[in-house]
């Protein structure tokens, strides 16, 4: 597949790096009642929002990437025999958080074809202000939002959230958006949007669901630009997340993924 011309994309949120740690484990340790890793490799990825920046870059999307400065680190340690993940640490220094000449420079930088907002709730997204300057002055641009506060700010019809089922349930009740205006992922039993039920096909083996939600948000957004029929592009985020778990670590979706699903 090839984009009908270039596309330029927003995307605001914070972003880490993704370690997993591979090893062995054959015993417990006789300090504790644990599993001993026997270390064997490393492999890094970007992750949160950087990895949406990844899957709609490897799609020929031109990306303004505004993100957090400061490291936030996610380490999994893995027993690679079964794919089960033993634990996992978390570095998150204090992050400052996104400032208004920032988000001015941002809209001064490019004309969008949309804007993503990822956030993680790390502390560079205030998620309230930035939607509200963000879809306030750009009022003709879709901005979709994955975001894991419990309160969104309504009232603005270019603004599509998506958002899975846990954090749907922890919404409160005075800010769930209208159907036509939030996704919900389900995992394995796809989405809803508009309240219409969007299913997926069974998958025999799930690998990793890390960056899964991301792999679906990019994939949205990059169907929606090109062919704004939010129906469609769920039903091809849906395929596209399922080919992002058949595979370990973060995924970054190609054209090659693309032309699989649209050939299918």
């Amino acid at each position: 597949m090839q984009l009908a011309r270039q596309y330029n994309v927003l995307l605001i949120g914070d972003s880490c790096t993704d370690e997993w740690l591979y090893g062995t484990c054959n015993r417990l340790s006789p300090e504790a009642p644990v599993p001993v890793l026997k270390y064997r490799e490393k492999q890094t990825a970007p992750g949160m929002a950087a990895n949406v920046h990844e899957n709609l870059q490897s799609l020929g999307i031109n990306v303004n990437f505004v993100t957090n400065k400061e490291k936030i680190v996610k380490t999994r340690y893995i027993d690679e025999k079964t794919n089960q993940q033993i634990v996992r640490v978390d570095v998150e220094p204090e992050v400052k958080t996104i400032h208004q000449a920032q988000l001015q420079m941002a809209l001064m930088h490019a004309q969008y074809d949309a804007v993503v907002i990822s956030d993680y709730n790390k502390g560079f997204v205030n998620v309230a202000e930035v939607i509200s300057y963000i879809a306030g002055r750009l009022p003709d641009i879709k901005v979709f939002v994955d975001t894991k506060a419990t309160k969104l700010p309504l009232g603005f019809d270019n603004v599509i959230y998506k958002i899975n089922q846990k954090e749907f349930e922890s919404l409160d009740s005075n800010s769930i958006p209208p159907a036509q205006n939030m996704i919900v992922t389900m995992g394995a039993n796809g989405a809803i949007w508009n309240k219409t039920q969007y299913p997926v096909k069974e998958i025999e083996r799930v690998f990793d669901v890390s960056g899964a939600g991301d792999t679906f948000l990019a994939a949205l957004v990059f169907y929606y630009i090109q062919l704004p029929s939010i129906e469609e592009a769920i039903a091809f985020a849906n395929r596209a997340a399922a080919i992002a778990v058949q595979n370990p670590g973060t995924y970054t979706m190609k054209m090659d993924d693309v032309d699989s699903i649209l050939d299918s």
